[in-house]
């Protein structure tokens, strides 16, 4: 049996899934939730061979929960999305994750999903990545991506300076940086182009 953790803030999706999941030979879901925090202590619980993860849930998105799976447990992520934008892609298949499919994907295709990266491949729904081939690459260094992605809680710069234990003077100068490179007039402008973009 294949085990699998599933992590959805939807409820209905989540339920329908875990059922239509469950009547699969070769499929178990081990455990379901509707957070990125529980989803993180559940896979460190049960071990799942396989975590299915939604992109957008709270309080971190499936991306951050990912990371703080793969740093424990040996498993697979796949995630699932709604808004399949490019630049997260790329933040995902950086992140060691194994699929990557939209919320649209009949829940047969899921499970053959599932079966493919168990084998130790990875999957990547087609139109994502030609959308991914066709996207513009992102300007921004590491650092000011990481100043941008806190600016969109409205954190103040002393916050994100704490955070990511820089100067407050040192997180103004990357978040000018990157306003300039984006043409916006706010860090929170920027904030919100680069996450259109799918680069935070």
């Amino acid at each position: 049996m294949i085990r699998v953790l599933l992590a959805d803030d939807e409820q209905l999706i989540r339920s329908a899934l875990e059922a239509l999941l469950n009547l699969e030979p070769d499929l178990e879901v081990v455990a379901s939730t509707d957070n990125s925090t529980d989803a993180v202590t559940l896979a460190r619980e049960t071990s799942p061979d396989v975590c299915l993860l939604d992109l957008e849930m709270p309080p971190a998105d499936g991306l951050e929960a990912a990371t703080q799976i793969l740093a424990t447990v040996p498993t697979r992520i796949v995630i699932v999305t709604r808004h399949a934008r490019p630049g997260v892609l790329r933040r995902a298949l950086a992140g060691r994750v194994s699929g990557f499919v939209p919320k649209s994907t009949p829940a047969e295709e899921i499970a053959s999903v599932i079966r493919h990266v168990t084998s130790g491949k990875r999957y990547v729904d087609p139109e994502i990545a030609a959308s991914a081939l066709a996207a513009e690459r992102c300007p921004l260094t590491d650092r000011e991506l990481d100043v941008l992605r806190h600016s969109r809680t409205h954190a103040s710069v002393q916050q994100i300076a704490e955070n990511l234990h820089l100067a407050p003077g040192t997180v103004r100068n990357y978040l000018s940086v990157a306003m300039g490179k984006l043409g916006s007039h706010s860090r929170h402008d920027a904030a919100e182009k680069a996450w259109e973009s799918g680069w935070i």
